[in-house]
């Protein structure tokens, strides 16, 4: 059943904006689609003298598969921007590469047509014979036990965005970039067990329960971390995401299709939640953070 749906007030349709940047034609690692966690595709870097990781300060992405305007704020003193004050101090920390440039809200991302980065995209395939990038039909059995996938590729950069990082790495003495985004990506449901229970698999050990009269038609809004290793012709060699925060739509808003707002109050949520399935009850979007900074970077 294919759904469309107009919304107002907290509630968006369920469609998805076009990509800001490059073709994924010749972008390094090709449109990969993935069943299950964990959300990779490319090559492992390669350990050596040859190979230093310097990484750019975590960006917010808004319109990566939906509306900008339906996206949360990114603004100076907004949630995101006090998330991202945090998360790229984290980053920092983390110690896998060095900040290339400094400045927290220097963005990775830019929507100019001539400084276009490379742009991980990570959520449910869309359907090209619908405008806006529209998720496809599930095309699985009616108890969502059946064969689906997530879509994960990656936009190859403008030439001018190639020839700025290399002048970068040869300032710093890197060979490669780590570019991360925090964005708003769209999660299929999953049905799993005899009792029917409802999932969405965020990300590497990372399994999120749903109440059970959840619609499985209707995907949920994730807040995720998309990132690429890009080496310094401007391909990525490694792409992946961890998602860390799903907003729960209410039953009867899922049932028209409807998908509730990620709005400031569940940025603010996002950064307090906490993996209780895990010694020591770390901060989810930590975990998430150090997996996928980990997982490009390591050989």
């Amino acid at each position: 059943m294919r759904i469309h749906a107009a919304a107002l007030g907290v509630l968006a349709p369920l469609v998805a904006a076009c990509a800001t940047a490059g073709a994924t034609f010749r972008s390094g690692v090709g449109d990969t689609f993935l069943e299950h966690p964990p959300y990779y595709a490319g090559a492992r870097a390669v350990a050596g003298e040859e190979t230093r990781i310097g990484h750019l300060p975590v960006a917010f992405q808004p319109g990566a598969s939906q509306a900008p305007i339906f996206d949360p704020r990114d603004g100076s003193g907004s949630a995101v921007d006090a998330l991202l004050g945090a998360m790229n101090a984290y980053l920092d920390s983390l110690g896998l590469s060095i900040r290339l440039v400094e400045g927290r809200r220097i963005s990775a991302v830019s929507h100019t047509a001539t400084t276009v980065p490379p742009d991980v995209r990570f959520g449910c395939a869309p359907d090209a014979d619908l405008p806006g990038n529209e998720c496809a039909e599930r095309g699985d059995s009616a108890l969502g036990r059946g064969y689906q996938t997530m879509q994960l590729s990656v936009g190859r950069p403008s030439q001018e965005w190639i020839d700025w990082m290399r002048d970068v790495h040869s300032a710093t003495s890197t060979s490669h970039t780590l570019v991360i985004t925090l964005e708003v990506g769209q999660y299929l449901i999953r049905q799993e067990g005899w009792r029917g229970t409802k999932v969405v698999e965020l990300g590497t050990g990372h399994t999120a329960r749903l109440p059970w009269l959840t619609s499985l038609e209707t995907p949920v809004m994730v807040l995720q971390f998309t990132g690429a290793l890009v080496g310094p012709d401007g391909k990525a060699t490694r792409i992946g995401a961890e998602g860390f925060y799903a907003k729960r739509t209410p039953l009867l808003a899922s049932g028209f299709g409807l998908q509730e707002l990620l709005t400031d109050d569940d940025v603010r949520a996002a950064a307090a939640l906490r993996r209780e399935d895990l010694s020591g009850r770390p901060l989810a979007w930590r975990v998430a953070l150090r997996q996928l900074a980990t997982r490009l970077t390591a050989p």
